[in-house]
């Protein structure tokens, strides 16, 4: 090879390096996706929420109406839009004999070119003996085509049987759902089998995945229920909903290696704890009975779940209709396992402010002095929803998610999380203008709203409000990818 082509060669290649590099560098490469908001609650009086994202670039949302007589269907491009979409009966409960009565948790998936809805119901005339049973379409839009009735799953026992969900891992379809096994004094358990040879019959073994045993699974009753799969980074996560339907209502979940056979239940493991419970400091209660959907750029997974605004319930939570569907983002820890945080509040749905020179890192609170530092736990210490400014329209203030009131302010130039105390001094040291970041586009960069040419910005760890000196240094310290 001529030496200016081997020279242009090593060029390429060195150039090729650097811009390798600077991907590192970059937030792209912190494992971060980008900020997705949404205005919670989403849906009123509608729970066991489950959003399907199509090909045909529109979302749809199915949950269980308080009535219980009816499966509800809406569709929209966006989850927002899905707030405001129309609403579609597409199926009513029968009068008589079997789903004649509690009609719940229906479900929709696409499977092999056909729309297929699973859901409970109880018998007209003996209301309580629950089945789980499927409805089939063809249309292309499942809102305006008709529906046929596919009948009862049957399983292993004819006993008390709900939350049918189904999932696909390594080509294989399975069918997860909650039951009532004989000989377990429990209301139900966890069960997986594959499908047979259609989306309502199921083949072979049937595994027990999960007892509720744990002191939160068995708060008012002994429940697991409502599985939903994510999978990511070469694991299967199984969450379902545990204890009884009102404030004691939590998720737990099951870790499996996507290699392993989810038939076998010691592929699976427990998480001790929940992870998705009821958080009195931002009014959420009971969150429970989720889906996972994906945000519209593809890039972030969402929790879909349901809750209640308040804690205290007359008589039975199920006559209680105001469960309302709710949802936030799913963020990921460094050893690939899935951070729930805790229900956020309601309103604008919170951010992190990921630092743009320290990948991975983002600003926190701790002992109410403002930091930077990767792997935040809780998560809710490192999320701010982004209200209007304190101090007036056109600035931002950034309000702890965990301790809703309290904002991050500046104080002698240090950042702290603090209270707000109503003064138009703490309003001004609330406030920021949020411009595109010093570093380049694709960040953003908080300005003072009344110290300009001051922005927040972090130096030894900590958090501060200073003054922009046109160094790369503070360019870097200073901006922050939204995630």
């Amino acid at each position: 090879m001529p030496a200016r082509s081997l020279a242009r060669s090593a060029i390429i290649t060195v150039t090729t390096l650097l811009i390798v590099m600077s991907n590192l560098l970059s937030p792209g490469a912190a494992h971060a996706s980008p900020a997705v908001q949404y205005a919670n609650p989403l849906a009123a009086q509608r729970a066991d929420p489950h959003i399907f994202r199509h090909t045909d670039g529109y979302y749809y949302f199915t949950a269980t109406a308080p009535e219980y007589d009816r499966i509800v269907l809406r569709r929209a491009t966006t989850i927002q839009g899905l707030a405001s979409a129309q609403e579609t009966v597409i199926w009513r409960k029968h009068a008589t004999g079997e789903m004649g009565a509690h009609i719940w948790a229906p479900e929709i998936h696409f499977i092999n070119g056909k729309w297929y809805v699973y859901f409970a119901a109880g018998r007209a005339d003996d209301i309580w003996r629950i089945r789980m049973y499927v409805l089939e379409s063809s249309a292309a839009n499942p809102l305006t085509g008709a529906w046929t009735e596919r009948g009862r799953i049957t399983t292993p026992w004819d006993t008390f049987s709900l939350d049918a969900t189904t999932f696909t891992a390594n080509g294989v379809r399975y069918l997860l759902w909650a039951q009532q096994e004989p000989g377990i004094a429990t209301n139900s358990n966890l069960y997986i089998a594959r499908m047979g040879a259609n989306p309502w019959t199921i083949t072979g073994a049937t595994t027990r995945l999960t007892v509720p045993a744990l002191a939160w699974e068995t708060r008012g009753y002994k429940v697991a229920e409502g599985p939903s799969v994510l999978q990511r980074n070469g694991r299967l996560f199984l969450t379902y909903s545990a204890s009884a339907t009102d404030a004691n209502y939590c998720l737990g979940l099951l870790t499996a290696s996507a290699s392993a056979d989810p038939l076998q239940a010691a592929s699976w493991t427990k998480s001790p704890n929940p992870v998705f419970a009821t958080s009195a400091a931002t009014s959420q209660y009971g969150p429970g009975h989720n889906s996972f959907t994906v945000s519209e750029d593809g890039q972030s997974d969402i929790l879909v779940y349901h809750d209640r605004s308040y804690r205290d319930i007359t008589g039975d939570p199920l006559n209680d209709p105001n469960r309302r569907t709710r949802v936030q983002k799913v963020y990921w820890r460094s050893d690939g396992t899935p951070d729930f945080g805790i229900p956020v509040p309601d309103g604008a749905t919170p951010v992190r402010l990921l630092s743009y020179d320290t990948p991975g890192q983002a600003v926190r609170h701790w002992n109410y002095r403002a930091r930077l530092e990767a792997n935040v736990s809780p998560l809710a210490d490192s999320q701010f929803r982004l209200v209007t400014g304190l101090s007036g329209s056109g600035t931002v203030s950034p309000e702890s998610t965990n301790f809703p009131g309290y904002f991050l302010r500046h104080r002698n130039h240090e950042a702290w999380v603090e209270q707000r105390d109503g003064t138009s001094l703490f309003g001004a040291d609330a406030s920021f203008f949020r411009r595109t970041g010093l570093a380049g586009s694709g960040t953003v960069s908080l300005e003072s709203a009344n110290f300009p040419g001051y922005f927040l910005r972090h130096r030894g760890g900590q958090v501060w409000v200073e003054q922009n000196d046109g160094t790369s240094a503070f360019r870097g310290n200073a901006s922050f990818i939204l995630e």
